[in-house]
């Protein structure tokens, strides 16, 4: 399921929860006409940010939690039912590759900066991790085109090892790049698992640098 299905999902039980689509209007305080083009049974466009903000703040949820599926049952649509299994620990922002290669702190991302998508809390993130979606076919048949890797940037380079998946910085390079490392002899090296890659061993030149570890895996089914 996309973002977009997963926030329309996501709205139309709080436009059920409230008992329709007129009563969930007045309570983020827009016109039903305008509501009904994103909230009704046969929406004609999606829900931006500033709209999923509004709504998560109406409602009394999380920044972020329209974004998340939430598998809940009838009577989980009931105000002030708490769910059996409610979403705790930080939600974990989807950067691009780009910002990837200077990410340091969520605290050093420009006042204003709007994250597309939002995963699902992963303590192994720390409090600074990211997520990333997963591009091209250098990491086949481990890590598909379009699934998310939760990055944490917290690590000691001393403590990497073989087999270790990394993200790495580039001078010269607009965007990070995601391999395997491979620690022999002092020496590091970067290696796609895909084994029909071109470029089987990639030496970790001078310019490079280890930005993220990567700790977990989000794919949609």
């Amino acid at each position: 399921m996309d973002s977009k299905s997963i926030r329309y999902r996501n709205t139309r039980l709080l436009v059920e929860q409230v008992g329709g689509v007129s009563s969930f209007a007045e309570k983020i305080n827009k016109g039903q006409s305008q509501t009904s083009q994103f909230a009704g049974t046969n929406p004609i466009k999606g829900i931006g940010n500033k709209v999923a903000r509004e709504i998560e703040e109406a409602f009394g949820k999380p920044h972020g939690w329209l974004d998340i599926p939430h598998n809940l049952e009838k009577q989980d649509l009931e105000p002030n039912v708490t769910p059996p299994f409610p979403l705790t620990g930080r939600l974990v922002p989807v950067i691009s590759w780009v910002q990837a290669g200077s990410w340091t702190t969520v605290e050093s991302v420009p006042a204003g900066t709007q994250f597309e998508e939002w995963l699902p809390p992963n303590p192994k993130c720390g409090k600074n991790g990211y997520g990333l979606t997963v591009v091209g076919e250098s990491m086949l048949p481990d890590f598909r085109p379009a699934d998310k890797i939760y990055v944490n940037p917290d690590f000691q380079t001393n403590d990497l090892k073989t087999g270790d998946l990394v993200i790495v910085s580039c001078e010269g390079d607009l965007e990070a790049t995601f391999k395997k490392l491979i620690v022999e002899s002092g020496n590091m090296y970067l290696q796609p698992l895909n084994p029909d890659w071109p470029e089987k061993t990639i030496p970790l030149v001078d310019g490079c640098k280890l930005v993220g570890k990567v700790v977990g895996l989000y794919r949609d089914v």
